[in-house]
């Protein structure tokens, strides 16, 4: 079940990895948010202008994730160095995860690397339970802003799934 573009489809198992998240080596995954929705942003590169502003949306769009429990992780694949002066600088307090070693890996489980040697501009929602509920690949020219997030938090929720709170 993935589109035809090779990004991972709904109802697919989400992928499990563990990647850095500081500089200190804290690493973290979609198994430390069992139990809630994970957002994943797979971005190009920090510093382009179409991913500084996805990224700052996504942090002020943080209190309507937050009435959902879903935690937001930005993945590219520049590193943590490269992720903490941009988060600095964009006001990003959410986790921006490196997967810089093997360059991609996480990328390429989820289907969104490009030949190029980036991570592709796509959307993954993972559901409380690890499964996609929702995925979407977009062109890296185009910020695919916040609303399919929130339609699939809110499809969860009225599934049951989620709860607003």
């Amino acid at each position: 079940m993935t589109d035809p573009n090779g990004l991972i489809g709904p109802g697919r198992p989400a992928p499990d990895f563990a990647l850095p998240a500081t500089p200190d080596g804290r690493r973290t995954g979609v198994r430390e948010y069992r139990g809630r929705p994970v957002v994943l942003a797979f971005y190009p590169a920090d510093w382009s202008p179409v991913c500084g502003d996805q990224m700052a949306l996504y942090q002020a769009a943080m209190p309507e994730f937050d009435q959902y429990r879903a935690a937001v992780l930005g993945i590219s694949v520049d590193s943590l160095w490269s992720h903490r002066a941009f988060a600095e600088d964009q006001g990003v307090g959410f986790p921006l995860l490196a997967d810089f070693e093997p360059k991609g890996e996480v990328a390429r489980a989820y289907g969104a690397y490009t030949r190029s040697g980036e991570a592709a501009r796509a959307l993954v929602v993972v559901d409380p339970d690890g499964a996609v509920a929702w995925s979407q690949l977009y062109p890296p020219e185009v910020n695919p802003g916040a609303d399919g997030i929130l339609d699939a938090l809110e499809r969860m929720c009225a599934s049951g799934e989620v709860r607003v709170g």
